[in-house]
């Protein structure tokens, strides 16, 4: 049977009564046996107990199987639960809670012939979803009546309002017993004695809330949680005067809290926490008389209750005695209050995904009493803790069992300091803190830990071997980011799979495991009901028993390197509701496995199998899926055939993605799809698709439509206006014509080709749209300027490769949320507007191949998040002096800049702040948009060729300069780039030598100084660049034999031509006389003694020292006769400092060496 958490008030006064009863109980028993028990209730008793079976699952929260003492011959007044009356030797009372009675209660039951019943308490015990029988009626002795947690069913019958002494009813958590209108007005009507009244669970659905007025005015506890009641809450529950426990949550009340609750002034508990869809609202002038009026409040739950206009601050009103407090969800923003030490009784604290910003407040350390603290906040306002509050906070809460703080700004916090936390702590989530550094080493202490949640951090390093001693730990979540990833060695996960027993969700998304073999996976504990272990670089066959995990719910395998076939036995797994193994690009599920799985897993609702390998699967096999699955992800699978329509029809489905399945073909059905469906793609598959069929007609709900390069057959992009919930859409590749609906929130019309004339302002009324991409199309006319500042939901803006004309957007907005703009080859004029630093989130620009009349544009340097600047091919001109800020450009890795009239010395500058080429990434991941209906791509020059990167990799790293004036020397820091995949310094006027340091550029891909005015040999570094494939040094002055070996072997000729001192292969063969190429150097000596051969002789040296004594000589007399020029002054002062800035940068480096 099934079991439900109790409320804390709830819980509380059913412990009391609990204790009452008993105490009842037990002086009845000790006083009894002055008359011995009658025959007749001794034998219903028998009969009664005879009926059920003893269960050890049947009870939850307490076992205790009184029947057992139940003897026949002996006293029944003596019998453990058994109440009598001592003159008669009647059963008066029957306390059988927690008795493990498993079975089926009949309405022909010996119990009902207990006629002088006045308590009885069948609580906690399993009656397998028998109904309520209407022979409880008959009991109308009966003054308490607990029939909770027992399993009951179907509807509660009219004959309970029979039963007119009731003091105490509780129905609570059974299965979902319904309640009718009828029968709930004879109840209130009739039960006018009745005090407590507690009804969770029961299904009220029909019943008008304002019934609730005609219950007694003496009512002490009314608890009517999960009842499915809606409409506004009673106007009018004054009356109720005497009520102490009030729980009306989890139903779907809305509107506003009346005031008259503030006149509940006995109120110990009040319950009125709403859910996500209906919310119930608390305008300030209420809460404020509620919290001063109720004075004995010990409990307050208003989660899901909007408070967005309550000042946090007016919390502070509330009764110092309060206990508990959860106000989760309410819309409350602001700062913390900041003298929540007042509560120094409060025990539990709740005031999580609100929208409070700003540090949490010391005094939270006063809170001594505290058992549970829940402060997590949301992905955009974020809560901080320093690490002296911190410290204060941890060292202070000694009774703490959980804590939760999630998307609370942990940063600063050393990770090691978690240590100070209770030992007795069994919750700790924070998921989405900042903390960074190693996982704390000495986790161990933590041995009643039952649920740990560290995700989403930026922890690095190989988690601890003594995480294998939480062995209480029921929910482990150690999933870090794309950027950071913690490591898990063989023997550390064996030992933990070993000792955490007890186990149910494993989380290790984002750990290293590629040295874990697969199949070790088997060692997990067979209760484990989640398994999630995406991008963790395992690495081998799929698990070949995966039939242990009999209670196994949700499987996430995907972006790991499984390979084999899916095993047959997966079909075992009856319970699995989730299964993603997508992009396991060596990973295959043959026919006859794939149809088992298919018939086997009833319950499954989300398949996605994106990649994974099943060009053999008839697609007709898809028929028999689960009619529960609502998500179909076989994107990319090699699916060829016909697909199955009925497919279309499941009453469930809400995603289906069939794209990149270039030989899957098939129609939709003709009408009746499946209404809830939202999200539906078929790019790049054949199935035919009709823009006018009823099909699309029946799709209400549909948000996300993609058809990229799909087969429409009718293409008039009117004919889906109709779809009034769609957000996104995606019609790229193919022919359309008619107009765009204006509901949409993404938008994505690239390469349709047969889209001509201009893009309307109008499309700047689509308030809530995210993405717009009409790029490769032959749109003419003037960017819409609004586009800039018409919604700050758009993150998404691609119009490139159309004709457009005019400038750029001159304004966008502060606050915006654009991440992607490319504006590439189109025909844009003007200047690029500063307004673009408003753009924070902006990771991507790209306006190559316009007409931009500029000069270079700095205040780019300012973006925080900038990974790739193309500015190719415009008509930028003047100086790049270098960084104008001490932190440029932190992230960038592609700087494009090739194809101006930029000119003058060599940026030099630039190459000591670009931090993100100073690393390599070795991550093969690209860079990816929140939008399935598009992808981040640019335009820029790669090994040679203009190419379109439709994707970018998140590694790829390009300096392109080429094509432009610069002049002066290739600075020898460029070796720091190490993360550099191509560098072209090509066509501009740089002379001097080729840096040694180039050589330390390791991952480069492609090299192109073609075209410059360098001198010297060809450095022999340069051989060692293992992965270089493109090489051009033509039309230099370069001189000396050309380095032999390795990759030098694989250029050609026109690799070296137009240098006329080059020999060589592939060049004409040296002289004997001819000197080697350069042999290795330190490049980080500073010494270029070896770029001179042997150095210099002393007649050089001696010229050198005569003209330097006569030009100092000159410029002397001129400094003393002007005093001090201008001009003078700015050569020295300019070349002064750029000495002093090198020679302290030399010092940093060399500093260890002069120790």
């Amino acid at each position: 049977m099934g079991f439900y958490l109790l409320s804390l008030s709830q819980f509380l006064s059913s412990i009391l009564f609990l204790f009452h009863f008993q105490t009842t109980i037990s002086s009845s028993n000790y006083s009894s046996p002055s008359h011995s028990c009658a025959h007749d209730q001794s034998l219903s008793l028998l009969q009664f107990k005879a009926s059920f079976s003893i269960n050890s699952s049947a009870s939850g929260y307490c076992q205790h199987p009184k029947t057992e003492s139940w003897k026949e011959g002996t006293d029944c007044c003596l019998w453990d639960g058994v109440t009598c009356e001592m003159k008669t030797g009647v059963v008066t009372g029957l306390n059988l809670a927690c008795s493990l009675l498993y079975g089926t209660l009949h309405s022909n039951s010996t119990l009902f012939s207990l006629r002088h019943l006045r308590e009885l308490d069948l609580s906690d015990n399993d009656f397998i979803s028998s109904h309520i029988s209407p022979q409880f009626g008959q009991l109308s002795n009966l003054t308490h009546l607990r029939l909770n947690f027992s399993g009951f069913a179907g509807q509660v019958p009219s004959e309970i309002s029979l039963l007119s002494k009731l003091v105490s009813l509780d129905l609570s958590a059974n299965y979902y017993p319904s309640l009718e209108p009828i029968s709930f007005d004879k109840l209130v009507q009739n039960l006018t004695q009745l005090r407590e009244l507690r009804l969770s669970s029961v299904d009220m659905s029909l019943v008008a809330p304002d019934s609730l007025m005609n219950l007694s005015s003496s009512l002490s506890s009314l608890i009517l949680n999960s009842c499915g009641l809606q409409g506004q809450l009673p106007s009018s529950m004054g009356k109720f005067k005497h009520l102490q426990y009030l729980n009306l949550g989890e139903n779907s009340f809305s509107g506003p809290i009346p005031y008259d609750f503030e006149q509940l002034t006995e109120l110990v508990s009040l319950i009125l926490s709403g859910n996500e869809n209906d919310y119930l609202s608390l305008e300030p002038t209420s809460f404020d008389k509620l919290v001063q009026n109720l004075t004995q409040l010990r409990e307050l739950q208003l989660s899901f209750v909007d408070m967005s206009l309550v000042v946090p601050d007016s919390l502070m009103n509330l009764s110092s005695s309060l206990s508990s407090l959860k106000l989760y969800f309410c819309g409350l923003q602001g700062k913390l209050p900041s003298s929540m030490r007042k509560f120094k009784h409060l025990q539990y604290l709740n005031l999580g995904e609100n929208s409070f910003s700003g540090p949490i407040p010391y005094d939270f350390e006063q809170l001594t009493e505290l058992v549970s603290l829940i402060l997590p906040g949301n992905e955009n306002d974020y809560l901080s803790l320093e690490p002296t509050s911190f410290d204060k906070l941890v060292q202070n809460l000694t009774q703490l069992r959980e804590l939760q703080l999630s998307f609370v700004d942990m940063s600063l916090v050393v990770p090691d300091s978690l240590m100070n936390l209770s030992s007795s702590l069994s919750s700790l989530t924070l998921y989405f803190c900042g903390l960074q550094g190693k996982l704390p080493s000495s986790m161990r202490k933590f041995k009643h830990l039952q649920y740990l949640n560290l995700g989403e951090n930026s922890f690095s390093g190989p988690i601890p071997y003594d995480f294998e001693q939480l062995t209480e730990l029921v929910l482990l979540v150690l999933s870090g980011n794309q950027n950071d990833y913690l490591s898990l060695e063989p023997t550390s996960f064996d030992k933990l799979v070993q000792n955490l027993t007890q186990l149910r969700e494993f989380q290790l998304s984002f750990v290293d495991m590629s040295l874990v073999v697969p199949d070790s996976l088997m060692n997990l504990s067979s209760s484990l009901s989640s398994l999630t272990l995406y991008s963790c670089r395992l690495q081998g066959k799929f698990p070949s028993s995966m039939t242990k995990f009999k209670h196994l719910h949700y499987l996430n395998l995907k972006y790991n390197n499984l390979t084999g076939s899916i095993p047959y036995e997966f079909e075992q797994l009856n319970e699995l509701v989730s299964i993603d193994l997508s992009s396991n690009s060596y990973l295959s599920v043959e026919p006859n496995s794939f149809d088992k799985i298919v018939q086997n897993l009833t319950k499954l609702r989300e398949l996605r199998l994106g990649y994974v390998n099943m060009d053999l699967v008839i697609p007709n096999s898809l028929a028999n899926l689960s009619s529960s699955l609502s998500t179909l992800g076989l994107w990319g699978c090699g699916l060829q055939g016909m697909f199955p329509g009925n497919i279309f029809l499941l009453p469930n489905l809400q995603v289906l993605d069939l794209t990149y399945n270039d030989r899957l073909t098939g129609s939709f059905p003709s009408s009746n799809a499946s209404n809830g469906l939202w999200l539906l793609g078929l790019s790049r598959t054949r199935i035919s698709v009709d823009l006018g069929n009823d099909f699309f007609t029946n799709l209400k709900l549909l948000g996300v439509l993609v058809l990229r390069d799909s087969n429409i057959v009718r293409s008039n992009l009117t004919l889906i206006g109709h779809l009034s919930q769609l957000i996104r859409l995606d019609l790229a590749s193919n022919k359309l014509g008619g107009q765009i609906p204006s509901s949409l929130k993404a938008l994505a019309l690239a390469s349709s080709r047969k889209l001509t004339g201009e893009i309307p302002s109008s499309i700047c009324n689509l308030k809530f749209l995210q993405v717009l991409d009409l790029s490769n199309n032959s749109f003419s006319g003037f960017v819409p300027q609004c586009l800039g500042n018409f919604s700050n939901s758009l993150s998404f803006l691609d119009l490139g490769m159309n004709n457009l004309q005019g400038t750029i957007v001159s304004t966008f907005s502060k606050g915006n949320n654009l991440v992607y703009l490319n504006l590439n080859g189109n025909e844009l004029e003007g200047k690029i507007p500063s307004s673009i630093i408003n753009c924070a989130n902006l990771k991507i620009l790209d306006l190559g191949n316009n007409k931009i009349e500029d000069t270079f544009p700095y205040f780019l340097e300012t973006l925080p998040e900038l990974h790739v600047l193309v500015l190719r091919s415009n008509n930028l001109h003047g100086l790049v002096n270098g960084p104008t800020t001490n932190d440029s450009f932190p992230k960038l890795r592609i700087f494009d800049i090739s194809s101006n009239n930029l000119g003058g010395p060599f940026p030099t500058e630039y190459f000591y702040s670009l931090e993100a080429l100073m690393t390599y990434d070795q991550n093969t991941v690209y860079m990816e948009s929140n939008y399935s209906t598009s992808t981040y791509s640019m335009r820029v020059t790669w090994k040679g060729f203009e190419t379109e990167f439709e994707k970018i990799p998140r590694a790829l790293g390009i300096l392109d300069f080429s094509n432009n004036n610069f002049t002066g020397e290739i600075p020898k820091s460029i070796g720091k780039l190490n993360g550099l995949r191509q560098l072209n310094l090509s066509h501009n006027s740089l002379r001097g030598q080729i840096p040694l340091s180039l050589g330390m550029l390791i991952n480069l891909e492609s090299l192109d100084l073609s075209s410059n005015l360098l001198t010297g040999r060809i450095p022999q570094q340069l051989a060692s660049i293992t992965f270089l494939a493109v090489l051009n040094l033509s039309h230099n002055q370069l001189e000396g034999a050309i380095p032999s070996g390795k990759q030098f072997n694989t250029f050609n000729a026109s690799s070296f031509e137009g240098n006329l001192g080059l020999c060589g292969f592939p060049m004409p063969n040296c002289n004997s006389s001819e000197a080697p190429a350069l042999q290795p150097s330190n490049f980080h000596d500073g010494d270029d003694s070896t770029f001179f051969g042997d150095g210099f002789g002393w007649k050089a040296v001696a010229t050198g020292y005569g003209c330097g004594f006569v030009f100092g000589v000159t410029v002397g007399y001129v400094v003393f006769r002007t005093r001090k020029p201008a001009w003078l002054l700015r050569l020295v002062e300019d070349k002064w400092n750029l000495k002093a800035r090198r020679t302290k940068k030399n010092a940093r480096r060399n500093g260890v060496r002069k120790n």
